[in-house]
């Protein structure tokens, strides 16, 4: 479709003809084979989706032509919480993950123009980090008061018919808002028990966090419009300022506002208090004399070292090599989040290294058991069986042998430097 024609499409409220261009259904397929993710109720991979695509897409692009395209059902899973709990998450099937791609490429670039400056999450070109950085702003200015705003099920508790009426304030074409009103609608799958959804923007389908911000955008305007100095990521809102009094005001304003949107704020997570005593997207604001910084969250930290104990759990019998791999992977994800808190945080980078390090030693150590193969195997690298032999003597005492100096000249930090494991403190 030429851009012209594009252009006459959306004018005259087609846009489901932008949507099964075939440019925009090419990306989309791109992305969702490339997001992989685990099949629906259908059991369809994302590998097997052009095969499919190729056989049926004739008749596909007609039912969403003709409006009476139905979804399939959500297959429902729960994933643990970092902070505990379980979240729900909502599986659409890959078919109908393509439609909800294709249909976000063609309403993301219309809509998101719209949405507030404040607004950083699930945005293209805005990340956790500018979220971060706003605050820390604020906090310069001596705003040292954060409302800080937790919504009881978010996801869960979206009511489809005030969501929708934001939605078309964007969006004309009539099969394009009975589409998104039909995933919104579709039936849920749980235990192989089949549940009908009046509410609710299940999380995991490629639309979701679009709607999200279509529906909280009503809360940005607002906070706009009385130049309140706040920042939103997703469903976590920070409003920043001076003093307790004005703080307390301010949540007596955000209840009514997530009120009108039917929405509930969690109290028992929810607090008006100093910056640095409540957390923020992993990080903790301090507010000091010269400049405000963002250090690592201590329950940040806490969930790192408990996923290197997983990890490194000497139960699950895989070899040192298997377990850097599974570790190099997410410890690059992780470095590369954390990497705009302040030099003071690279001695916790440091001290993790040193950490994570010891463990894999310990885990080795595990791998050996007994003395004879623990003398064997520190002898053929070289280490003095003066310091093998003490060693071998105590060899189920893996975590004090890991740190000594014979282990660390068995497996120097170049090792775990060459066997792939990243280090967090450059």
């Amino acid at each position: 479709m030429s851009t012209t024609d594009e252009a006459m499409a959306l004018g005259s409220g087609g846009l489901m003809e932008v949507v099964v261009d075939r440019s925009n259904l090419v990306a989309a397929l791109k992305q969702v084979q490339a997001n992989k993710g685990s099949p629906g109720v259908d059991g369809m991979s994302t590998q097997a989706l052009s095969g499919w695509l190729r056989q049926h897409w004739p008749r596909l692009r007609q039912q969403l032509l003709d409006g009476c395209y139905v979804p399939m059902p959500v297959k429902r899973v729960s994933i643990p919480k970092n902070g505990g709990g379980t979240r729900e998450l909502g599986i659409p099937t890959v078919v109908d993950r393509f439609v909800q791609q294709a249909l976000l490429q063609v309403l993301q670039p219309r809509i998101d123009p719209t949405f507030s400056t404040h607004s950083h999450g699930f945005r293209p070109g805005r990340s956790a980090h500018g979220a971060v950085r706003e605050a820390l702003g604020y906090i310069a200015q001596g705003r040292g008061i954060v409302v800080d705003v937790d919504l009881a099920k978010f996801f869960d508790r979206v009511n489809h018919d005030v969501l929708m009426n934001r939605v078309a304030r964007h969006v004309s074409d009539k099969r394009v808002l009975r589409l998104i009103r039909r995933f919104l609608r579709a039936v849920v799958v749980a235990d192989g028990v089949t549940q009908a959804r009046t509410e609710g923007t299940p999380q995991g389908g490629p639309l979701s966090p679009l709607l999200a911000n279509i529906l909280l955008d009503d809360v940005d305007k607002a906070l706009e419009a009385s130049a309140s100095c706040f920042v939103r990521y997703a469903d976590d809102i920070n409003v920043y300022v001076k003093s307790v009094r004005a703080g307390e005001r301010m949540m007596m304003r955000l209840r009514k506002l997530f009120s009108s949107l039917r929405l509930q704020v969690n109290e028992d997570k929810s607090a008006v208090a100093r910056v640095d005593e409540r957390k923020f997207l992993g990080f903790t604001l301090e507010r000091r004399v010269r400049k405000p910084r963002a250090i690592i969250s201590s329950s940040s930290l806490t969930r790192f070292k408990d996923r290197v104990r997983e990890e490194t759990k000497p139960t699950r019998g895989r070899s040192l090599d298997y377990v850097i791999t599974g570790l190099a992977k997410w410890m690059k994800g992780w470095r590369a989040y954390f990497a705009i808190v302040e030099c003071q945080t690279k001695n916790d980078f440091k001290s993790l290294d040193e950490w994570i390090r010891r463990r894999l030693r310990a885990l080795v150590l595990r791998h050996w058991k007994r003395g004879p193969v623990m003398y064997r195997e520190l002898t053929e690298r070289g280490i003095d069986t003066h310091w093998v032999t003490i060693l071998a003597r105590r060899s189920k005492c893996y975590w004090a042998n890991s740190h000594t100096s014979a282990m660390h000249l068995a497996f120097p930090n170049r090792l775990f430097d060459k066997r792939g494991l990243p280090r967090l403190s450059t």
